[in-house]
Parts: C-alpha cells; structure tokens; sequence
C-alpha cells in the first residue's frame, strides 16, 4: 500500500491561496469571481444556511441572486483548517462570526481540476445557541 502525502507544501500552498481567493470574491460580492471557484458540473453540490443547491447552474444563479440584494452578510474567520490529500485533493474548513454576532461554519471539499482548484461539494451553515 502507497503512502498518502497529507499536506504537500505546494499543494497545500496552492489549495490555501484558492480559499483566499474565494473568500475575498465572497465578500467582495463578486459572483462571476464565485461561480470560477465551482466545478462546472450538474454534480457539484452547495448546502447553504436556507437553500440546497444541485449542480453548477443553481449554484450560479442563486450567486447571482444573493449578488443583487447585497451579497453575503460580511464575517470574519475565527478558525481555519485547510488540508490536501496528495497532490489534488482537499477540504477547506472555517468557523467564523458574522458581523451580526451570528456564528457559523463552512466547510468545502477541493479538486485539482486541469483548469485549477475548484470546490465540488460545499456546507454552510449557522450555529443555534442549543441542541
């Protein structure tokens, strides 16, 4: 059985610099920026705070929707996790705090794509104060 590399420099450099790039799209209110980001695919998935979301095409136009009443609500990171499984693979994982005190989490998983990083599956979602 081959060894799996956790967290190659470059890769790892390559995945965290993708995350940076979606984040500051993401408050930036930039869906065009956003939508790069997905893998355009009918089988790419986004769980959000109120929507699920199938496939490229409803991931887009919900972008562009949220784009046209302001854009998500402003957050800031509290804690992230990036990690890369060999070379092409890896998850990207944050708990933040909107700006309204409200926390959250996202988490996203990552494929090395010949057109570069791009998210396949995506969870978003608040904290409630109890079980």
């Amino acid at each position: 059985m081959t060894s799996l590399e956790i967290n190659n420099p470059e890769a790892l450099q390559e995945l965290e610099e993708a995350f940076e790039g979606y984040e500051r799209a993401l408050l930036a209110n930039e869906p065009a920026e956003l939508d790069a980001y997905f893998w355009r695919s009918e089988l790419v998935l986004r769980y959000g705070v109120a929507e699920n979301l199938y496939g490229y095409d409803e991931i887009s136009a919900y972008r562009q929707r949220r784009a046209q009443q302001g854009g998500a609500p402003q957050r800031d990171i509290v804690r992230k996790v990036i990690t890369t499984f060999g070379r092409d693979f890896g998850t990207a994982n944050i708990d933040y705090v909107r700006r309204n005190g409200r926390k959250g989490r996202q988490s996203q998983t990552w494929v090395r794509m010949p057109d570069g990083w791009r998210i396949v599956a995506a969870h978003v979602s608040l904290l409630q104060d109890s079980d």
